[in-house]
């Protein structure tokens, strides 16, 4: 039996009932998203925590928002695996010396 408020599930398994290996995907990037803005909004250096520092790390928030938005795709094809996310997250702390 699955469990989880409903802001974390996966649209997919709410109409399927069906969850599949990129259901966490959707779940993990609600909660980046929530740590980086506190909420969904398309005016991503707007809604950001007062603490990050938007103007030395603008490119890498950019590129970690376009993730997160590829990862709540409504349709789970349409998402990338976790071992993508991982991958990607490491490409990008490795090129700016930044952890994720």
């Amino acid at each position: 039996m699955v469990q989880g408020t409903i802001g974390y599930l996966d649209p997919e398994y709410l109409q399927t009932s069906q969850l599949t290996e990129k259901s966490d995907v959707y779940s993990f990037e609600v909660v980046l998203v929530e740590l980086l803005t506190g909420e969904k909004d398309n005016h991503l250096f707007e809604v950001l925590d007062d603490n990050i520092d938007t103007e030395r790390n603008a490119e890498q928030l950019k590129e970690v928002a376009m993730l997160a938005k590829r990862c709540l795709n409504v349709k789970g094809e349409d998402r990338p695996t976790m071992k993508e996310v991982a991958l990607e997250l490491e490409e990008m702390s490795l090129s700016t010396n930044t952890k994720f």
